[in-house]
């Protein structure tokens, strides 16, 4: 469920549901996606998730993959964790848990228009032994921290006592460290002072024991007098860190989201714990991040980590991989850019292969627009162009619409090839490799579907021989970078309506990559389909009996032209799922340039001849109404010029903070 689909489908769905019959359908959609068999490579080659070295880190000396965690309401009974631990976190809360079950019935409301949810119950969770059976049995290896809490309404003595309980408990090789919730407002400043004091004694002496990190969760809506108070009081030395709670308090339960007031508290409590703390220690920091620009002003205000919640009900599984990104750049931004590598290490051989490819199908087209048939077509066929034209008057414009329509496809193939590595590979970006890589591995050897009806076409085969070279020096040394261009940090309408963009490209790739298997597998077996001979108005008896070599020519521009399709089309889905980012206006223009040729080969020439059957053009139109869409959704994504981080900054105050 990555973005694209999310805003554009799922979450309008799933908003008009209540609250907890959402959260447990897309829970168990991810979970059973996980658990098929090769479910979680889908899940990252959907979103691109894979965190990069630069993020990774430490909690107390516990590595981390990246500074991004899950909160522990999002899925507080852990059944979408192994989906979940594939969007880019780098650790995991658990619970809370208290050593009663809380539940409740009542129901948990939306207030999606605020970006707000309303719990009502901040500790609801399962049975304790429940909770430890999830905790010592996690689907997946990113570490987990566990939140626990007394009992709601309890003495301090019992307060006390149930904690101790609870670690001695949970304490098993799979937790990474604990929350320790025992701060509330609803408690006098002593009491809480009191029950501070005398968890630290407990903490003290259970951290020698079992070396686990504790960090103090501290509530949202906590006075700042009161919290200055409990610095001072409590061991600092116990408290590995400090955890910054998200909810805010009231008679009805406890309100998550996104307003000015949880914001501005969560920043106050950063910059005063980052104030009164050793460096050492840990701030952790989960309200309120529902964009990368949230996490970046908690990060600038202090925090070590952020942890998402209703960030991602209401932006979607894709605002990890987002902040990651953002956090990426924000750290390199400053560095001096590395060195340009020569064109002949690896992206100018690709660049050469593209350059190959245009000038091959803009030959192909003049071809296929004059003569059609070449002169070793006629000595296969052992016919001239003059008699194939009396065989049937439509068979050669028949045989032109295929070559033209692989001419075509051909020409965007190159344009691509191009600028994806002169913009792509040429500065070490790991998605612009994989999609050439994937769009060689199944384009060259489909250059010998033909085979399959005896003929061989030398053209075919000497393109080949020259092009493949270039593509293998292109894929050597070939080291990933991170990407030196601004990347996307608010969620605004160009980000919202470019998600309705990469739905219609990416629905495009699908397509497309279906119909080359489609026309390929045509080509290699019945050559025709019902429309190709109605058009003629032949049947494949009568051009066997005409020629028994014709239909092996005929089904080796169809294979080859379905080959092509493929290898075109897997391209453009990994650059739709993996490569739009906002500002990159070389790639909007990509993809018009790209898509362009193919088909203004495709449809023309289906008009050109009068073959203009609807049910045979409405994949066709289909796939031009999405590329039109697509590009005119990305529009203002992808071609909006760069904002100065000044300027987003100075916006983002104003609308937020203050």
């Amino acid at each position: 469920m990555p973005d694209w689909s999310y805003q554009t489908l799922f979450r309008p769905l799933l908003f008009r549901l209540p609250s907890r019959v959402a959260r447990s359908l897309t829970l168990h959609a991810m979970r059973r996606v996980s658990r098929l068999p090769g479910g979680t490579l889908l899940i990252k080659t959907l979103g691109h998730m894979e965190p990069s070295p630069i993020l990774e880190g430490h909690i107390a000396g516990i590595p981390v993959p990246t500074p991004v965690g899950l909160s522990g309401d999002v899925d507080p009974q852990a059944i979408a964790h192994k989906a979940v631990s594939q969007f880019g976190f780098g650790f995991i809360e658990i619970g809370p848990v208290t050593v009663q079950p809380i539940q409740s019935t009542d129901p948990i409301s939306n207030e999606w228009r605020q970006e707000t949810i309303c719990y009502p119950s901040e500790y609801e969770n399962d049975e304790l032994e429940k909770m430890q059976s999830l905790i010592d049995n996690p689907a997946h290896a990113l570490p987990q921290f566990v939140r626990i809490a007394p009992m709601p309404g309890c003495s301090v003595e019992q307060a006390i006592t149930q904690l101790g309980q609870l670690l001695h408990t949970l304490s098993s090789a799979q937790v990474a460290g604990f929350y320790i919730d025992v701060l509330s407002n609803s408690r006098t400043l002593e009491h809480n002072i009191y029950l501070l004091q005398q968890i630290t004694n407990r903490a003290r002496a259970y951290y020698e024991l079992h070396r686990k990190p504790l960090f103090l969760h501290i509530p949202l809506d906590y006075p700042e007098t009161w919290l200055e108070q409990a610095l001072i009081a409590s061991d600092p030395s116990i408290w590995s860190g400090y955890i910054i709670g998200k909810a805010l308090h009231d008679s009805n339960g406890v309100k998550v989201g996104r307003t000015g007031t949880i914001s501005a508290l969560a920043v106050s409590k950063v910059r005063l714990l980052r104030a009164s703390i050793s460096k050492s220690s840990v701030i952790k920091v989960s309200a309120g991040i529902h964009e990368p620009q949230d996490a970046l002003h908690m990060i600038h205000a202090g925090a070590d980590n952020v942890l998402l919640n209703s960030g991602l009900i209401f932006s979607g599984p894709g605002l990890p991989k987002r902040i990651n990104e953002a956090i990426i750049y924000d750290k390199i931004k400053q560095e001096p850019l590395p060195k340009e590598p020569s064109f002949w290490k690896h992206w100018g051989w690709m660049a050469l292969l593209g350059i190959g490819m245009m000038i091959g199908g803009a030959i192909a087209w003049l071809i296929a627009e004059s003569s059609v048939v070449l002169p070793y077509d006629e000595a296969y066929l052992g016919m001239s162009r003059l008699e194939l034209q009396q065989i049937n008057e439509h068979l050669l414009h028949f045989m032109s619409h295929d070559r033209i329509t692989l001419a075509g496809t051909m020409l965007s193939i190159g344009i691509l090839y191009y600028q994806l590595a002169k913009n792509g590979l040429k500065n070490g970006l790991h998605w612009t490799r994989t999609a050439l890589m994937a769009s060689g591995i199944v384009g060259f050897p489909s250059f010998f579907l033909y085979l399959g009806y005896g003929f061989f076409d030398p053209i075919h085969a000497t393109a080949v021989a020259i092009l493949f070279p270039m593509f293998l020096l292109a894929m050597r040394r070939n080291p990933d970078q991170p990407s030196r261009s601004p990347v996307n940090l608010r969620n605004s309408r160009e980000w919202r309506l470019a998600m309705w963009g990469q739905l219609c490209f990416v629905a495009l790739g699908i397509s497309l990559s279906i119909g080359g298997i489609v026309i390929a597998c045509v080509g290699v077996t019945n050559v025709f389909v019902p429309q190709d001979l109605a058009f003629m108005g032949v049947t494949p008896q009568q051009l066997d009996i005409a020629n028994p070599r014709l239909i092996s020519l005929i089904a080796h521009d169809r294979a080859g032209f379905g080959g092509a399709l493929f290898s075109n089309a897997v391209m453009l889905l990994i650059v739709a799922l993996w490569g739009l980012q906002q500002y990159q206006r070389w790639l909007w223009w990509t993809l018009l340039a790209g898509g362009s040729p193919a088909f203004i080969a495709g449809l023309s020439v289906h008009y050109h001849i009068r073959y203009t059957d609807f049910l045979h053009l409405l994949p066709a139109y289909f796939a031009f109404a999405l590329f039109i869409a697509g590009l005119i959704l990305l529009f203002p994504y992808l071609m909006k010029k760069d904002i100065q981080s000044s300027d987003v900054k100075r916006n983002y105050n104003s609308s937020v903070w203050e």
